[in-house]
């Protein structure tokens, strides 16, 4: 299995409790297709860069997990479709020879 950080940015515009929701669930969608998660972060309310669908701020998550390459396109296929993620991005961590 391959490491990867997984970061995505949650809608502001939701009670706290729906947001650890979605958090919750997209961890669910990883645990299900057989990942590891090893480390998890909620990074809180930040500001973006620039506004994505008339927001200016998200919530953002880091989840580092180790995962087959299915729980990754998975991810990538729910956090499309999911409506109150703004962005997600999915990076694979090289590991560092010996």
């Amino acid at each position: 299995m391959s490491k990867y950080e997984i970061t995505f940015i949650i809608k502001p515009d939701m009670e706290e409790a729906q947001i650890k929701k979605i958090a919750e669930d997209m961890k669910k969608v990883l645990a299900d297709e057989g990942a590891t998660i090893t480390e998890e972060k909620a990074l809180g309310q930040r500001e973006l860069a620039y506004e994505i669908n008339k927001f200016q701020t998200g919530y953002y998550y880091l989840y580092v997990v180790e995962a087959p390459t299915n729980a990754i396109k998975e991810f990538d296929r729910v956090a499309r479709i999911n409506e109150n993620l703004l962005r997600h991005l999915v990076v694979k961590v090289e590991e560092e020879e010996k």
